[in-house]
């Protein structure tokens, strides 16, 4: 399914090509120069002399987030649509793709040209802190999703930035650890999605990663980035650094490296102008690199005559839509006796237990979004079955292991009334003389990186700050606030110093985050006004400045919560425990420590479950954790990160309204130490990829290792029979050939079922994982229709990389294709034979 390198751009980016070159030959060595560096944090350098706007980036994968005053970019609330893996969950390429038109509408509204997704790492261990972010175990299925996701993106005019470019699939030293990959594996399984989404979906620009590859940065990787990006695959777009991933000034512009972000330039710059006067570097390469970047003024529209529409911004369409992917993705795990739908009219209520159900959840780090609204499980459910039965709750746990944000709606001016702090800017590290600048902010949550507070006005790496108003407390009772920084920060309320946090500048893009957090506990009245007061100073070299204002707040829940909740479920009709973690505990930044639930979340679910038999349990989570009571309840329901919309599409699911039709992207083991990665991760300064091509379900079903749930498992409310598969018997050299099966919906209500296929290598060369998905098509019956479902194989999809003939291979001889609901599930099968070997 590989396509050809050439010809791979559209008609309406060739047209640029001589306004591209002509613009080229008018710049000076230095104007050139000066576009392969950004202006600052968000925006690219432009060139006054020639009237080159800059291009303006923003995070993020599943919503556009623009927040942070002095950012240099219009501050506004975005969609929030569910995570990466949550999009992924659908296998519905044609939802991705109005996603992708939903993301690029809210881009251009908010006045940026690039956001920076997807993000398609491969998912090697469930402990990574992206998992949420990005899209599967399997490249196949990260590659389709991810090019649906590149097309509706670019189809507004709004570039994709396809992440983290490559063998970036943990947080545990990112910035710095080496990925030792062969590569063979590296061609099969960490590289073809994104190749596939560079052949098919022509992303303006791939964003390198921080870590090494086998012993190179990826940002100066030249075999990465020159030799199979640009030469082998035909990139003609531009490869961006993450940010500050860039460490040297002419490894990286010779291995192909277009773009270093942010600005101001650290390595390239001067320096380059420099190399080039001093015949250490070709013009040539600089050229190249400008190139791509004039490219990208076009392309974007930022000048030349592109026709793109306006964009719109949150609108009742884009609501809609994050509703429909949330309900979609979510998946059905377990549905013994057939428990769910729930049946409104045997209950009368309903017991929602669960701190996560009254809880806005998501991944944290750069892909997080600021939504104008969220809805909870518990709202959600109360907003469906308003007056019909009593929807009671309890918390039942408390799962917070970090604080979170202290939210907008408790800050306001020192009048106790107007939203936001007054935030006082000054040019110094010590807040004396008057402030250079005074702004509100709404929330203090700040990770400046190279751009400072200000950009263009306060100096990025050596500031002050004051922040002064009212925090109104939300609950009753012992609250304990954090101050998490690099610099010096220090809190008062009520004109009393409570905290002071004196942490090094962190002079490299490695934190500990234990060192660079410090909490105190303060006793509080609900609803009640203090005087608030926080002052920050960067201190020197600050590569990475960053604070966030943090906090604990009380429950407010007399007694103990287990024996509340166990309570409340004895007296109820039905018992919907939702479970997972706290907000942002998986993020960027950090790998989670295990696969446990925290906070006796365990042995909650087995306590309501005792007493009550109608027990549904939601996992709210990223990734996949350990189940330890998956005996004891009938019903289980996978709901991911869905958004700002996951209330409304979970109760649409519990309740029958929606038919789910999520499947697993990732298989989920049943203990940690089955997963294939265990043994190797998370490695120190060396990470080996020791497991090889054995990821997640191609090691599970290799070495008959029974996951929990396999890979591709999705449960339905109806029933879908399979017959009729028709594939040739015998197939020659070079052909594409067709593959189909019959699929009925033998149940009483409609539903989507995901056809899966994947080919087995009957007996190769070298060893292949046992089979591989190799196409999939989503597909929606009535009760009683029947349909055909057609799929096309090429000769790439029998092939495996030969690292000795440095090419796809494709031996002659028997191969079997399995068709199923999951890797678990093959519902039919056959063989033909491969008549003579491609290669």
């Amino acid at each position: 399914m590989s396509g050809s390198a050439k010809g791979a751009w559209s008609v309406k980016q060739n047209l640029y090509l001589e306004e591209v070159e002509n613009l080229l030959r008018q710049m000076t060595l230095p104007e050139k120069v000066a576009l392969l560096s950004g202006k600052n944090n968000w925006a690219t350098m432009p060139i006054e002399r020639l009237n080159l706007s800059s291009i303006v980036v923003t995070d993020g994968p599943h919503g556009v987030r623009t927040g942070g005053q002095g950012s240099g970019r219009l501050v506004s609330k975005a969609t929030a649509y569910p995570t990466g893996i949550s999009m992924a969950s659908t296998w519905n390429r044609e939802l991705i793709r109005r996603v992708g038109i939903g993301l690029g509408e809210e881009t251009r509204h908010l006045e940026c040209q690039i956001l920076l997704g997807p993000c398609v790492n491969i998912v090697r261990s469930p402990l990574g802190g992206r998992n949420f972010e990005t899209y599967s175990e399997d490249p196949y299925l990260a590659g389709q999703i991810g090019i649906a996701y590149v097309k509706g993106l670019q189809s507004q005019g709004v570039g994709a930035s396809v992440k983290h470019f490559a063998a970036n699939n943990q947080e545990y030293e990112r910035f710095r650890g080496n990925s030792v990959v062969d590569e063979r594996t590296l061609r099969e399984i960490y590289l073809p999605a994104f190749e596939s989404i560079v052949k098919e979906g022509h992303p303006w620009t791939v964003m390198c990663s921080y870590n090494r590859v086998n012993g190179d940065y990826a940002s100066e990787n030249e075999i990465l980035l020159r030799k199979i990006l640009k030469e082998e695959w035909g990139f003609e777009g531009a490869v961006v650094s993450d940010w500050n991933a860039v460490h040297d000034i002419f490894r990286p512009i010779k291995a192909g490296l277009d773009l270093e972000m942010p600005g101001p330039a650290r390595y390239f710059g001067e320096n380059l102008v420099a190399a080039v006067n001093n015949w250490q570097l070709d013009e040539k390469i600089v050229d190249d690199a400008a190139r791509r970047i004039i490219r990208l003024l076009f392309w974007t529209g930022v000048i030349g005559e592109a026709d793109y529409p306006e964009g719109s911004g949150d609108t009742q369409e884009h609501r809609a839509l994050a509703r429909e992917v949330a309900a979609e993705s979510m998946v059905l795990l377990k549905n013994e006796n057939q428990i769910l739908p729930l049946d409104r009219k045997s209950i009368k209520k309903l017991a929602v237990i669960g701190l996560n159900a009254d809880q806005e959840v998501s991944g944290g780090g750069s892909s997080r979004v600021d939504p104008p609204y969220w809805v909870t499980p518990l709202q959600g459910l109360r907003d469906k079955l308003g007056e019909e039965m009593t929807v009671e709750f309890e918390p039942g746990y408390d799962n917070r292991v970090s604080p979170t944000i202290v939210p907008d709606e408790c800050l306001t001016h020192l009048d106790g009334k107007t939203p936001g702090l007054e935030t006082a800017l000054y040019n110094n590290m010590d807040l004396s003389g008057e402030p250079t600048l005074v702004r509100i902010d709404s929330r203090i949550q700040h990770w400046w990186s190279g751009g400072g507070p200000e950009q263009g006005v306060i100096e990025p790496e050596a500031f002050s700050i004051r922040w002064r108003g009212k925090f109104t407390s939300p609950v009753s009772g012992d609250t304990r606030f954090f101050l998490s920084n690099t610099g010096t920060s220090r809190l008062w309320i009520d004109g009393e110093l409570l905290l002071e946090n004196a942490v090094s500048p962190a002079a490299s893009s490695n934190l500990n985050w234990d060192e660079i957090e410090k909490g105190v506990n303060f006793n509080l009245e609900k609803d009640r006004q203090y005087d608030l007061q926080i002052e920050y100073e960067s201190g020197k070299n600050n590569l990475l400045a960053f604070f966030n204002f943090a906090y604990l707040p009380s429950l407010n829940v007399e007694g103990d919560l287990l024996t509340r909740a166990v309570d409340l479920a004895r007296q109820s009709d039905a018992a919907v425990v939702v479970v997972g973690f706290a907000d942002m505990y998986e993020s960027e930044g950090h790998d989670r420590p295990n696969m446990d639930l925290p906070g006796g979340q365990n042995a909650l679910v087995k306590a309501v479950a005792e007493v009550n038999k109608n027990t549904v349990v939601v996992v709210n989570v990223g990734a996949p954790v350990a189940m330890p009571w998956v005996d004891f309840v009938d019903g289980i329901l996978l709901s991911y990160y869905p958004g700002q919309e996951g209330g409304h599409a979970l109760a649409d699911i519990l309740f029958g309204d929606v038919n789910p039709s999520g499947k697993l992207t990732v298989s989920y083991p049943k203990r940690l130490e089955d997963n294939p990665a265990f043994l190797h991760y998370p490695g120190w300064k060396d990470v080996q990829y020791g497991e090889g091509l054995f990821v997640g379900y191609r090691y599970y079903d290799t070495k008959d290792v029974p996951p929990a749930f396999p890979f591709g498992h999705g449960l339905s409310y109806t029933d879908f029979l399979y017959s009729e598969i028709a594939f040739p018997g015998e197939v020659f050299t070079g052909e594409d050939f067709k593959v189909s099966v019959m699929i009925e919906n033998t149940g009483n209500v409609p539903g989507k079922e995901v056809v899966q296929l994947y080919v087995r290598d009957v007996q190769s060369k070298l060893i292949r994982p046992y089979k591989e998905l190799k196409g999939f098509e989503k597909v929606l019956l009535d009760p009683g229709e029947t349909t055909i479902v057609e799929f096309t194989l090429t000769p790439r999809d029998l092939s495996y990389y030969d690292p000795y003939q440095k090419a796809w291979v494709a031996e002659a001889g028997e191969f079997e294709v399995l068709i199923g609901a999951s890797s678990r599930d093959i519902r039919l099968q056959g063989r033909f034979e491969l008549k003579e070997a491609v290669n």
